[in-house]
């Protein structure tokens, strides 16, 4: 080296070091543990690392020697990731100073090895390169693995030892190159992980028997598991076979479906027809999800369910519905035409024959509702309500019964008694009530909470009441029956200045099963 040595008198400012874990007396005694926690550094990838080269300069220049390097030592050898000074990239382990610092947690210093009785026989030092001068610092793994070193060489003994900076100047350096060996472990460490995981995902998306798919964010599908191919018979995406795969009467709507998706960042969720590899058209069910990466981007997940046999068992479910449909309401009108024909020849019985045909035709209007011929199912208590009051409209064609609140879901079990009652108010009105007087109209109020809803009925602007109004006809028993009976309810009823009051309160449970 022709610069001069840095000496401590030079420096003002004190150098800091990072303390080096000590090395652990287990791996003393466990060679086959060392050399694992070794190959977890899959070191052979540093060689001439520009990181580590800097770091040898330094250190000879720091010292004051014309060769330094950073060593690890295996089983069999000492060899260099990098090296100043030296062609050699590897000595026999036998012969490695270095193999005398392994266990050390400070630095060894020999300063002439010709009198040092571990050397002095050593064919590095009695031939080529003929060492005298050596000094190493240990590196040490996390978990006190000894590795192997930084050392430095000179080829002249040296009289004196290294001064307190550059031995300290050492330490920091060894501690730079440890870093980078643990930086270069973590790294292998989460690459693995990543592989493992790609691997656990790969395994999982080909062993269930849907079809399983990620894109990126643009929506570019990147991977089909096997299932894809084995239905579709396509190696390619769904983007490229779209034309061949898609019926041609929903492939516009189907990726645009896919667009918004993409645009909303929500989930996508959609059902079409896919042609399979033997030419038959099967509907599928497609969902996907994006999931944040954690770099600002997302990546989509998810999967095509073949539910073709499903689907033609609701259609064919849904016809037979609508049929049943039809059969019930030929019977609704054919006991109506029953009751008319008896109340011919009966006279008497002509008011309880319309009471009873009014009551069917309220059920047949429930009927369509909840369970419509045309396959429309509906499942909204304000809908039903509406059916229900359509007839009773002014000369404009306004409608006279008013239904405020907020909306709910109700079955088909709960649509036949609600219409009962419903029907039933709504005819007393119109026969006795405001609905019978111009400019009378019902106020209807939905109301309640996560239990219980409120069904308000108030007549306004109709005749006043009787003083004694009856409340033991048949209308009164039928709303009975319908609230307590069939909804677990309670129902009241008060007659104001202007017309009937009835609150009704059931449990939620009862409208929603």
């Amino acid at each position: 080296m022709d610069e001069p040595p840095i000496h401590g008198s030079q420096m003002t400012e004190t150098l800091t070091t990072q303390q080096m874990p000590a090395p652990s007396a287990l791996f003393a005694d466990d060679e086959i543990a060392r050399l694992k926690v070794l190959a977890e550094f899959e070191a052979g990838g540093l060689e001439d690392d520009p990181e580590l080269q800097s770091i040898v300069q330094f250190a000879a220049r720091l010292c004051g020697v014309p060769a330094s390097m950073v060593t690890l030592i295996d089983g069999r050898r000492q060899y260099f990731l990098a090296r100043t000074g030296v062609e050699e990239r590897e000595t026999p382990r036998e012969l490695a100073f270095c193999t005398y610092a392994l266990g050390r947690s400070d630095m060894m210093e020999v300063p002439d090895a010709t009198l040092d009785a571990r050397f002095a026989a050593n064919p590095l030092v009695t031939g080529y390169p003929g060492v005298r001068f050596y000094a190493g610092q240990p590196l040490v793994s996390d978990e006190g693995a000894p590795l192997g070193t930084l050392c430095v060489i000179d080829l002249v003994p040296h009289g004196e030892p290294l001064n307190e900076f550059q031995r300290q100047g050492m330490a920091v350096m060894a501690g730079a190159a440890m870093r980078r060996l643990r930086s270069r472990r973590a790294g292998l460490a989460a690459g693995r992980a990543i592989e493992r995981s790609e691997l656990r995902f790969r395994a999982l998306a080909e062993s269930v028997p849907d079809i399983a798919f990620s894109a990126d964010e643009t929506g570019r599908i990147d991977y089909f598991n096997h299932r894809w191919h084995q239905f579709t018979g396509h190696a390619d995406g769904l983007s490229e076979v779209a034309s061949e795969v898609l019926h041609a009467t929903e492939q516009v709507e189907v990726m645009a479906k896919w667009e918004q998706a993409l645009v909303s960042g929500t989930a996508y969720e959609d059902g079409y027809r896919l042609r399979r590899a033997d030419g038959q058209w099967r509907w599928v069910l497609a969902r996907a999800t994006p999931v944040d990466t954690g770099d600002g981007r997302s990546r989509w997940f998810g999967t095509i369910t073949d539910v073709d046999d499903a689907h033609k068992l609701s259609e064919a479910r849904d016809t037979l519905a609508r049929e049943l449909a039809h059969r019930i309401k030929n019977i609704f009108a054919v006991v109506s035409g029953l009751l008319s024909l008896e109340a011919r020849k009966a006279p008497e019985h002509r008011p309880f024959a319309e009471n009873v045909t009014e009551v069917l035709l309220a059920l047949g209007r429930a009927h369509d509702f909840v369970r419509p011929a045309s396959g429309a199912t509906s499942d909204s208590l304000i809908g039903l309500l509406h059916a229900l009051f359509a007839p009773y409209r002014d000369e404009m064609g306004e409608p006279r019964v008013l239904v405020s609140g907020a909306d709910l879901a109700i079955s088909p079990n709960a649509a036949t008694p609600l219409a009962l009652v419903f029907h039933e108010l709504a005819t007393n009105a119109a026969k006795y009530g405001a609905l019978s007087v111009a400019g009378g109209t019902v106020a209807v109020e939905i109301s309640g909470d996560a239990d219980r809803t409120l069904l308000g009925w108030q007549e306004l602007g109709g005749p006043a009441p009787a003083s004694t109004p009856d409340t033991s006809g048949f209308g009164s028993r039928l709303v009975e029956l319908a609230v307590t009976g069939q909804m677990q309810g309670t129902w009241q009823r008060r007659f104001a200045a202007d017309g009937l009051v009835v609150e009704i309160d059931v449990p939620n449970s009862a409208l929603t099963q």
